[in-house]
């Protein structure tokens, strides 16, 4: 099929490419790693430790799946974790129907960006990260580079515009994710569609440009688009309009970190993220604000902006300030009516374990597609609030200890290592300190509410634990016995009955 060109002008996008040359060459960061690896982490940044990530779109109005419905309903045979997408399309919408059909569906029309940041104000985050554009192509704010945005189609919102007010009104910081990236080869199943073959897609329509998912390398070999990191394939266009889609999220809502997923690390792609880099960077400084990026694998210089690990951990402290990005639920990013859903006290033991090793925790929900938060998100964020209004004091500004904590239980480091997450045994504590405090979070509480610390026993001729414990206490639960002695800290505490890490404080001399 051919489909019909929106109305589009290549002018926005040369004017722009135009302002970025600009503000480059006068600014005092430039396009070179060199120069961009001294960028500092932004202090608020290292402060808020806890903020929460949002996976909204057209997808959410099939809600089967994933937030990669649009990628696997053209793809016949292909499973995404046990769920045939393809297949549920045909039977519930029909061949008929392309992704891009759900658009004038996608309504949101009991969106509320007000209720929205006061109840992600109420869960204790500091910051929110809206998905600006996911892998779809489709905008969720008000663009002059694309016709197919949230301002002129769909909800004819602009959604982004909205959330950034409120959540600033709530005292939050307001930051943003492109997944632009993946676009590229996104959409490339409906080339491989007998029925309807695509023979012509225009710039500047949603499904442009839609290549199939195999690139040439270097190599000479064909390469799936997930390991193609040597491609030489891949258009200049679309990396021009790549750069120039994300610096209008910057200029129009001025966020303070810009998340970006996992394909911008291919090499052809190097020269746009230093031109980003530095035209961000150099945004932030004119408008006086820290401002900082958020990236996967190796995409950025190492120092050059925060290391972020998708629904992973580190196994130990990092010197480098990172971020570990996960979900509410366990199968999928957006809402769907069979979302799994974690126990809040395992988002909390995770938070912990990630403020411990200095790291900062993005967790995410996905609204409905009538703008409505799903129960299981709200219940997860609202007992997370709670924890935290208690405990916050050992998490907010906080830094880590010496050593992140001492037990049994060992992290697994790396990307999807949170998904094998099994609990805490009772001599697992983590450490973190914060005004001159020292606190020790129990990670599962003894029914006797007794706990031996041994990082901080009385030993002094090996250098352990020296200073003077002038008081213990238990956030939420006031003043406790405490004994010190070679071997460990003895903390005599009450009978708790709680899933949550418990926090206790030292008060030091």
């Amino acid at each position: 099929m051919i489909i019909e060109a929106a109305e589009y002008s290549k002018e926005h996008l040369n004017n722009y490419l135009k302002t970025i040359d600009e503000v480059i060459s006068k600014g005092p960061y430039k396009d070179d790693w060199e120069n961009l690896v001294n960028y500092p982490v932004p202090k608020w940044y290292r402060d808020a430790k806890f903020g929460i990530f949002m996976h909204w779109g057209v997808y959410t109005v099939p809600a089967f799946g994933s937030e990669w419905y649009p990628n696997f309903m053209y793809r016949k045979g292909a499973i995404q974790r046990g769920k045939d997408i393809y297949s549920f399309h045909q039977e519930n919408f029909g061949a008929g129907i392309d992704y891009r059909d759900f658009v004038p569906m996608f309504k949101a029309e009991k969106f509320d960006a007000d209720e929205w940041a006061e109840f992600f104000r109420e869960s204790g985050a500091k910051f929110v990260m809206p998905v600006a554009e996911h892998c779809d192509g489709f905008q969720m704010y008000d663009s002059v580079l694309s016709d197919w945005c949230a301002s002129k189609m769909g909800p004819q919102k602009d959604v982004m515009g909205l959330l950034k007010t409120a959540i600033e009104a709530k005292g939050m910081t307001f930051c943003a994710s492109s997944h632009r990236m993946e676009h590229y080869w996104f959409m490339g199943g409906m080339r491989e569609r007998e029925d309807d073959p695509v023979t012509y897609i225009p710039y500047g329509d949603m499904y442009w440009p839609s290549y199939e998912r195999k690139f040439d390398t270097e190599s000479g070999e064909k390469t799936p688009s997930f390991g193609a990191i040597d491609l030489v394939n891949i258009d200049e266009l679309f990396m021009q309009d790549w750069l120039a889609r994300t610096c209008e999220i910057v200029d129009k809502y001025r966020p303070k970190i810009m998340y970006f997923d996992w394909w911008i690390q291919i090499k052809p792609m190097k020269p746009y993220l230093k031109k980003f880099a530095a035209y961000y960077y150099n945004r932030g400084k004119e408008w006086g604000e820290e401002v900082t990026i958020n990236y996967k694998n190796d995409a950025f210089a190492h120092t050059s902006a925060v290391k972020d690990i998708e629904r992973g951990q580190l196994s130990g402290i990092s010197p480098y300030f990172w971020q570990n990005d996960t979900s509410v639920a366990k199968n999928s990013w957006s809402y769907t009516p069979g979302n799994i859903y974690k126990d809040a006290s395992e988002v909390v033991a995770t938070l912990v374990d990630v403020v411990s090793k200095n790291g900062s925790l993005l967790l995410n929900v996905g609204p409905k597609s009538d703008g409505t938060l799903p129960e299981g998100d709200v219940k997860v964020l609202r007992d997370v609030g709670k924890w935290l209004r208690v405990n916050g004091d050992a998490i907010y500004g906080s830094y880590p200890y010496r050593k992140y904590g001492e037990g049994p239980t060992v992290t697994e480091e790396g990307h999807f290592s949170d998904m094998n997450f099994k609990g805490y045994a009772t001599d697992d504590f983590r450490f973190t300190c914060n005004k001159a405090k020292i606190y020790i979070f129990a990670m599962n509480w003894p029914a006797d509410g007794v706990i031996h610390v041994k990082t901080f026993g009385n030993v002094q001729h090996n250098n352990r634990f020296n200073a003077v414990i002038k008081k213990v206490s238990i956030l939420g639960h006031g003043e406790c016995e405490f004994r010190s002695c070679d071997a460990h800290l003895t903390i005599i505490g009450p009978k708790i009955k709680t899933k949550y890490p418990v926090v206790i404080q030292l008060d030091v001399d």
